[in-house]
């Protein structure tokens, strides 16, 4: 039950976020100026839904420690905070079309992905493991969110 909730609140995530990920023809998106390392656009689908698997998998090790102990209800109580970071940055960004508001949401989430690493390799190493894709996805979204502000 365990890593089927895990994999639900990840994929919760993940809907939440898409509903307002808007990138065809006529949107927000395609008309601003992105730099020349903004991947293409089929990339984001297979590698966010790679990253959320990998994020519930962690999850469930880390929970699968026992939610009585301190240090786990602390790391998912930071998972989760990352979880939620993750779902505002695509209003932030998308919904409310601010680059800059995305930008600022962004470096505090990269940093709430670093803590939860941190938490979950003192853990379940593999958990932290399973997290650090996400963190270097997130690096590279990281430029990608200051480049669109800076030419936009």
């Amino acid at each position: 039950m365990r890593l089927i909730a895990s994999i639900a609140l990840c994929g919760l995530a993940a809907a939440l976020g898409s509903l307002v990920t808007i990138t065809g023809p006529g949107s927000w998106y395609i008309q601003i100026a992105k730099p020349f390392f903004t991947p293409p656009g089929w990339v984001f689908g297979p590698v966010w839904t790679t990253l959320y698997i990998l994020m519930a998998i962690a999850l469930y090790l880390v929970w699968m420690e026992g939610f009585d102990r301190k240090d786990v209800r602390i790391a998912i109580s930071l998972f989760l905070v990352q979880l939620v970071l993750n779902v505002l940055w695509s209003y932030l960004f998308f919904g409310m079309q601010s680059p800059l508001l995305g930008f600022i949401e962004i470096v505090i989430l990269w940093i709430a992905i670093l803590v939860t690493i941190i938490a979950f390799w003192r853990i379940r190493r593999l958990a932290a493991i399973l997290l650090i894709p996400y963190l270097c996805w997130v690096t590279i979204a990281t430029a990608l969110t200051w480049s669109i502000f800076v030419l936009n």
